[in-house]
């Protein structure tokens, strides 16, 4: 997320270190190439000139702490800035009502909404301890109406039937009402998009609106369209009392610009970031937390929280007390370490959070990729239990036979084994008294990593 900005920015920031203090001189090429990296990132015009401005105007002529470099000085003051147009602090759902909290979800067709619906469901289940109702008033595509039941299934949340022949304020009523019978303290209503902004669209969710008094209006927007996000959430803004934005794809988004204009050009704040396609894939908008991310700093609390959520802690304590008994570390604990680093959003994830990434080399970022973590789960998957505990005895027939198993080549499998056993040392090492370093040299191609 954001590798381009993050790149450009920490580029330019780095051309200031050595300087004793930041005049207009020493000041000005900087300013120019953020404007521009702001601009590429396809950041709104008025919200670039607004941001440059009030960084000159906090940057020029200010002494620098003796213990920070100019550098550093000014990336606390673009880091300020950011915070500042992204909208301060996290701006939480307010379910403070009567239950059930009704919350309707509006955008256009293709931004993601009726995942974002599954998504927003299990989040509220699973942090906030929410029971959930979930329904479609999209009565033109049928398929979005399974889409949402076969999701709520997944997911354990409760679905309200409808069907196209429905006016969608009916179920929109239906679904409020089941929810009060049946105590749901939530109820997320699926609405219908179009493929772009009309009025027929428009006041049909205005009457749905009217109807349901939902306290919560998000507006669901794919982050890759850039500073058009915002114009059509301020477009959606006119017509809806909006609370929220929820952003989409924004593991695809390279750019930030959506990011970064939504709030300045709407008023209103980013909620949520949807970072993939699994419905665990919903984060919470941290503006510092995100400014953070795109200058390179890393995004250490998202990661603690995400392991405290999805990192499985039964298997970690139980690993821990494998290791401090002085039992070896086997392939099979190796598979659950993959599958636990894929619950937390895979190795893209990881790195985007961890401080200092954003200086890695393309080539070497490269050669980290969920692909590879997916493909060694299927060598180890193709492997008896006697395997997985001995390593050592997989030798020439076994290999063929592991390879034929997983569809890849027998020097994959050496490959694997030969990772294996890097991490089996770290293991030793970190039972000893690691740290983090030793822990990212013992992940799936991160060995070659200039820690």
């Amino acid at each position: 997320m954001f590798d381009s900005l993050t790149e450009r920015l920490g580029k330019t920031l780095k051309n200031l270190r050595g300087q004793g203090r930041l005049s207009e001189d020493n000041i000005k090429e900087a300013l120019r190439d953020v404007r521009m990296a702001l601009l590429e990132a396809d950041v709104a015009l008025p919200v670039v000139k607004a941001f440059i401005d009030k960084v000159r105007a906090r940057a020029v002529g200010q002494e620098v702490l003796q213990s920070l470099s100019p550098g550093q000085a000014l990336i606390k003051i673009v880091h300020e800035e950011l915070v500042h147009v992204m909208g301060e602090a996290n701006e939480a759902l307010n379910l403070h009502t009567t239950p059930p909290a009704v919350i309707l979800m509006a955008g256009l067709q293709g931004a993601g909404k009726t995942t974002s619906v599954a998504k927003l469901a299990r989040f509220l289940a699973e942090r906030e301890k929410k029971k959930v109702l979930v329904a479609s008033a999209d009565v033109y595509r049928p398929a979005a109406i399974k889409q949402l039941e076969t999701l709520a299934a997944e997911i354990g949340a409760g679905f309200f039937p409808s069907s196209t022949e429905q006016d969608p304020v009916a179920i929109g009523q239906g679904a409020i009402e089941q929810a009060k019978k049946q105590f749901f303290d939530v109820v997320i209503i699926d609405t219908a998009g179009r493929l772009h902004v009309d009025a027929e669209m428009m006041d049909e969710i205005k009457r749905l609106h009217a109807a349901i008094n939902p306290i919560e209006t998000l507006f669901v927007v794919d982050s890759m369209t850039g500073q058009d996000a915002a114009n059509t959430a301020q477009a959606f803004n006119e017509a809806l009392p909006l609370t929220g934005v929820v952003l989409t794809k924004a593991d695809g988004d390279a750019r930030g610009g959506a990011a970064l204009s939504v709030r300045e050009i709407t008023g209103k704040p980013i909620k949520f970031l949807g970072v993939g396609e699994k419905t665990t894939a919903l984060e919470a908008f941290h503006p510092e937390r995100v400014a953070s991310r795109i200058l390179g700093m890393g995004d250490m609390l998202s990661l603690i929280e995400e392991a405290q959520h999805k990192v499985d802690h039964k298997e970690a304590e139980k690993l821990a007390h494998k290791l401090k008994k002085g039992k070896g570390f086997d392939l099979a604990d190796f598979r659950e370490q993959l599958r636990q680093m894929q619950n937390m959003g895979g190795m893209a994830s990881l790195m985007d959070k961890l401080p200092g990434m954003g200086d890695l080399p393309a080539n070497v970022k490269d050669q980290v990729n969920d692909r590879d973590m997916l493909r060694l789960g299927a060598i180890i998957d193709s492997m008896t239990p006697g395997e997985r505990q001995r390593p050592d005895i997989i030798k020439g027939s076994r290999k063929k036979r592991i390879a034929a198993g997983s569809g890849v080549q027998v020097q994959d499998v050496n490959k694997l084994l030969k990772q294996f056993k890097q991490m089996q040392k770290m293991m030793k090492k970190m039972g000893k008294g690691g740290g983090m370093k030793k822990l990212m040299r013992g992940l799936p191609g991160m060995g070659k990593m200039p820690f």
